[in-house]
């Protein structure tokens, strides 16, 4: 069931985002899943591993499905070893890692490779290849940040093709490296200066360490979000507003002036305005329209880092305002999500995607109650044909 959300939680992320111009003229890249695979990032609200650092569902599932399942049950397992590749991957990168690279595209390569290769019922030996060719291309530089691009969500759909690709090349015989990784001009060796361990998630399986994003907005906005909205919830969230949280944190979204929506996504300034206005951090909130409307308030936030929060990042994303501090964040595994929240989020992005509210029924009934993946298809066929 676990696995089953998170696919839900990426379908979610996919209706609410398939109006976004991205998409281009017609039909975007060509296929519904090459269009999902860029459209599941889109809107900042697909879910995150802490550790490692990255988004899996937008990388995963498409590769999952472009690989042709027709069985859920094979569609489910295929999402777990997916999760399990990249995060384990993931949570091996360093800081000097996370400063140059994408996690999302540079570990993402290994765990598509590694989906798409369980669809095809690859062997071990097969598998490696796979992972092994994947990982030999990764790549996807954090520069993109400095402008208002695509890139972040080329990287997420230039990393389920590679792994795709890389699957099928090794059911046709093409190897790969076994020593990618560590080699002496492997992954490590070329993208950190201190890698640590592979990660583990010991007797279960690591999309159960997997947060959801409850909020439109940059994970790491999310920390000052929900503080913001408990001291709402109390009637004490007033002006000004103080925010202390971890280093990464201000070097992502410390945006005073967001100019475009996706500067506002990455505001923690915009983040708090937001809550103070009354309003959820629902994509409406971060529109140029809502920019212009919360400049008052915004302008009243000041943000700065505390060495105590930044101590105990990434495995707590936590942060402070005006006094009230949160440790784990609404959607960690500390304090999860229900069933009952991932459908009202698919409720109002359905709504946001602007299709029928019937849609988010149809999607409950192939996700979390279906077996045949066709219904899922044709589901994503009819919203992004």
């Amino acid at each position: 069931m676990r696995a089953r959300r998170h696919l839900l939680d990426w379908v979610a992320c996919v209706a609410g985002a398939r109006n976004h111009p991205i998409r281009g003229r017609g039909r975007g890249l060509g296929t519904a899943f090459a269009d999902a695979a860029l459209l599941g990032n889109v809107l900042e609200m697909d879910d995150v591993h802490r550790t490692a650092l990255l988004h899996p569902g937008p990388v995963i599932w498409p590769a999952a499905l472009v690989a042709g399942p027709t069985d859920m049950a094979v569609l489910l397992e295929a999402g777990v070893r997916g999760y399990e590749a990249m995060i384990a991957v993931g949570t091996a990168l360093d800081a000097h890692h996370y400063a140059q690279w994408h996690p999302t595209a540079t570990a993402g390569t290994i765990g598509a490779a590694a989906a798409a290769a369980s669809v095809l019922g690859l062997n071990r030996e097969a598998t490696g290849w796979a992972l092994g060719n994947a990982a030999s291309v990764a790549g996807g530089l954090w520069h993109m940040r400095h402008d208002d691009v695509q890139t972040k969500q080329w990287h997420v759909y230039h990393a389920v093709a590679t792994g795709h690709t890389a699957a099928r090349a090794a059911a046709v015989g093409i190897t790969g490296p076994a020593a990618i990784l560590e080699g002496p001009q492997g992954l490590f060796a070329a993208m950190t200066r201190a890698p640590g361990k592979l990660g583990s998630a010991g007797e279960g399986w690591l999309i159960g360490e997997v947060s959801f994003k409850p909020f439109a907005a940059c994970r790491h906005a999310h920390p000052a979000i929900d503080a913001a909205l408990e001291l709402r919830a109390a009637g004490r969230l007033n002006a000004p507003f103080r925010v202390e949280t971890y280093a990464d944190a201000l070097t992502f979204c410390d945006r005073p002036d967001p100019r475009t929506e996706i500067e506002a996504k990455f505001s923690l300034q915009h983040a708090v305005a937001v809550i103070a206005a009354g309003r959820q951090a629902e994509p409406t909130d971060f529109t140029p329209e809502a920019i212009a409307a919360l400049a008052p308030l915004r302008a009243q936030v000041t943000v700065a880092e505390d060495p105590a929060i930044s101590a105990r990042y990434p495995a707590h994303f936590g942060a402070r305002v005006n006094g009230l501090e949160l440790i784990d964040t609404r959607g960690d595994p500390e304090r999860p999500v229900s069933e009952a929240d991932i459908v009202a989020k698919l409720r109002c992005l359905v709504t946001w995607g602007g299709l029928a509210p019937g849609e988010a029924d149809r999607a409950v009934a192939a996700v979390l109650h279906g077996d045949d993946v066709t219904a899922l298809t044709m589901l994503l066929e009819d919203w992004l044909g």
